[in-house]
């Protein structure tokens, strides 16, 4: 049999493993920023960009699109070539892919600095940006495929299975969850609103962790693992299993995010089935990963790769058993909007993407440069860092949530609430401060694997064609001994992505149609009445500062939430909401009841200075606020955008609306001119102030429809 020769292409793969470890240091350190901020806030020096609310979305993206992005592409660029025996199919789709990949992050982190985002968690990238992502993500299936195609390997191993399920599963939740209505070139609204936009969300949000950070991870998982240990992966047969079960079950999880809230029921109950489903192929994965290593146990107490990868697959089976308990109702009404969310995504992140990543270039990027690591002591070393780093992270987070959680949900004797807000949130800055130091360790181990590559590299010779060569692929694929469904489906690429899409969607169009068709799932309020112009405005500045980062906007039916903050919340007040903004996470209070509750004169004060309203206050101050002023001129834009996505203003609402937004305005301005507070009347903080007025108003006269419950015992 022939020999075709040919050539493996390591330039695009050295790109973005260079591109990988630049934007890992800024997402990491604007992490670690954001996390100093929380323990003094006035690390941000009135600078309106690095203010928490601005600066955490820069780090969520930048970790998860820019350094594990850039990782995948890495790992997938170098793992497709040796599993398919063929080069990549376009040297310029290759270059397309990269730059186009790395504007993106550029410009979304530029855009995010500056205010511009829609709102949405992981998906906070203005329209333009989610047009780019749509078409370099084209651009990299068709890459893909095109090198799968014209593969020289008859079988595809399991590594290509999980590659071609992410960029199929990718695409159909980024295009779904981006539906959005533009009102200008880095402002829209997305097209669902309140219940309907928080389950598109989650189940978007959801799955971006399970399909971007979770299963491109496991194809990684399934080539690196096995070529460090010199071993063949430990059971095919539970890869199979793995692959087709995961992909189905995870997609019907999201809506264990939204357990306790105003989604209906059924919703709820779903999301935790699957979600506890979840377990099975998730462990299965875990073991088939860890036991490969069988007969090579002995090499993991010096070889710090395998270290990396033993506690990268630990981490992972530790999150994807956490998941699915968080799920539990019981469990959920104690971690929600806590930090215990935050430790457990960061046990994913830092152990299962951030080590996994790690032990990856310390393979890889010595065998593209033709060289052996420059110190194996110093990868070592960075291990022991880096896992001391993930520890002193979690811990404190996880203590922080218990210890919060507690005492929003203890009562005097006498039935009153035993703690105000304010004091829970003073007795864990403590643990904030551990945190960051968690992080600071987990950097600096990044620092000096930065440092050892860099020698590495210095030290060798790149090779950028790495000549290879293996027989052409028979034109008639045999499959030798009992044939099985699966043995058919894996040779033939273009039916495993058509059978992928219609796994991946079964989950998302029976969990979402519900909701948008029957429509009692969405009982409406008639009191709940659209926002007037000027608290439009308003919600575009909350959304700008990125205000859902720290306050919820959803009062669960708990006994201590509704006698801390009102009425529970109702699936129909949020149906002009576009975007919803439920929030995931209460660093400050929670603010569904908020209009009404104190003066215009409180809301003013409190943004020049939180401390002087509440002492001991973590929130940053807002000055730019009273400077700057609101773009009247969009106002007739903005109607007729909300009319197009279904608010009912009236037909040429927009020639009223600028005038009836002055009017509101000057009023507040006169209540704080009362005040001794002279403000002019077209500054952004009077339209803030209008929708934090708003917050909440329109059903506080609504009778209770169902009873409270009392969940004392948590």
């Amino acid at each position: 049999m022939s020999l075709e020769k040919f050539y493996y292409d390591n330039r695009t793969v050295k790109w973005f493993a260079y591109a990988c470890v630049f934007w890992g240091l800024i997402g990491m350190l604007a992490g670690l920023w954001a996390a100093l901020e929380l323990v003094i806030p006035g690390l941000n020096a009135g600078f309106a960009p690095i203010t928490f609310g601005r600066l955490r979305p820069v780090h969520t993206n930048a970790v998860i699109f820019a350094f594990v992005g850039n990782g995948i592409f890495m790992g997938v660029y170098y793992s497709l070539q040796r599993l398919c025996k063929a080069r990549m199919f376009s040297d310029l789709l290759s270059k397309i892919h990269f730059w186009g990949w790395q504007a993106i992050i550029a410009g979304g982190a530029l855009t995010l600095f500056l205010g511009y985002s829609t709102g949405k968690e992981y998906a906070e990238l203005e329209w333009p940006f989610d047009i780019a992502i749509t078409l370099i993500w084209v651009v990299f299936g068709a890459n893909m495929l095109g090198t799968i195609l014209r593969r020289r390997e008859s079988h595809l191993y399991v590594a290509i299975w999980f590659y071609i399920g992410t960029w199929v599963a990718i695409a159909m939740l980024h295009i779904i969850n981006s539906f959005e209505f533009p009102l200008s070139l880095f402002k829209s609204y997305s097209w669902y609103a309140g219940v309907q936009d928080a389950l598109v969300q989650w189940w978007y949000g959801h799955n971006a962790v399970a399909f971007f950070l979770t299963t491109p991870y496991l194809g990684l998982m399934y080539y690196f693992v096995p070529k460090a240990a010199n071993r063949p992966v430990y059971s095919y047969r539970w890869s199979i299993i793995h692959f087709w079960s995961l992909i189905f079950i995870y997609i019907w999880a999201g809506p264990h995010h939204l357990l306790y809230t105003a989604l209906p029921e059924w919703a709820q109950s779903l999301g935790t089935a699957f979600s506890i489903m979840l377990i099975a192929p998730s462990w299965g994965g875990m073991l088939n990963g860890l036991l490969t290593l069988r007969g090579a146990w002995d090499r993991v107490r010096e070889d710090a790769i395998l270290k990396f990868f033993v506690v990268a697959l630990t981490c992972y089976g530790m999150a994807t058993f956490e998941g699915p308990m968080l799920s539990l109702k019981n469990v959920n009404a104690i971690s929600h909007y806590t930090d215990w969310t935050i430790a457990h995504v960061h046990v994913g992140a830092l152990g299962w993407n951030g080590f996994l990543t790690f032990g990856i270039l310390y393979w890889m990027i010595p065998r593209i440069f033709g060289t052996q690591l420059f110190s194996r002591k110093w990868a070592n070393t960075h291990f022991w860092i880096g896992t001391l780093g993930i520890i002193f992270y979690v811990i404190p987070l996880y203590w922080a949530a218990f210890t919060q959680s507690m005492m929003w949900k203890q009562f005097t004797e006498e039935g009153q609430l035993k703690y105000q807000f304010m004091e829970t949130v003073t007795t864990i800055v403590p643990m904030y401060a551990l945190r960051a130091v968690g992080g600071m360790l987990y950097i600096s181990g990044l620092v000096l694997m930065i440092v050892n590559l860099t020698k590495t590299i210095r030290k060798g010779v790149f090779i950028p064609n790495e000549a290879a060569e293996a027989p052409a692929l028979p034109k008639e694929i045999v499959t030798h001994g009992k044939a099985h469904w699966h043995n058919w489906i894996e040779r033939r690429p273009i039916q495993l992505v058509v059978f992928s899409l219609v796994v991946v969607a079964i989950g998302g169009l029976l969990e979402m149609m519900p909701t948008f068709l029957i429509r009692s799932n969405i009982p409406t309020i008639s009191s709940v009445k659209p926002y007037t112009p000027l608290e439009l405005h308003g919600r575009d500045i909350y959304l700008r500062e990125g205000c859902y980062n720290c306050h919820s906007q959803m009062i669960r039916p708990f006994r201590d939430e509704v006698a801390r903050y009102g009425e529970y919340s109702k699936a129909g007040e949020f149906v002009y909401d576009h975007p919803f903004q439920w929030g995931s996470k209460r660093t400050g209070p929670d603010l569904a009841r908020i209009g009404g509750k104190y003066p215009d004169s409180w809301h003013f004060n409190h943004m020049l200075d939180p401390t002087s309203m509440t002492p001991g206050s973590i929130m940053p101050a807002y000055p730019w606020l009273f400077e700057e002023r609101v773009d009247k001129g969009k106002t007739p834009a903005m109607i007729n955008v909300m009319r197009k996505l279904g608010v009912p203003y009236a037909a040429g609402y927009e020639q009223q609306a600028i005038a009836d937004m002055e009017k509101q305005a000057q009023g507040i301005a006169a209540s704080l001119q009362k005040d001794k507070l002279p403000i002019k009347a077209d500054r952004e903080i009077i339209a803030l102030i209008a929708y934090l007025q708003r917050m909440g108003k329109d059903i506080k006269s609504a009778p209770k429809s169902a009873p409270v419950a009392d969940n004392a015992e948590f």
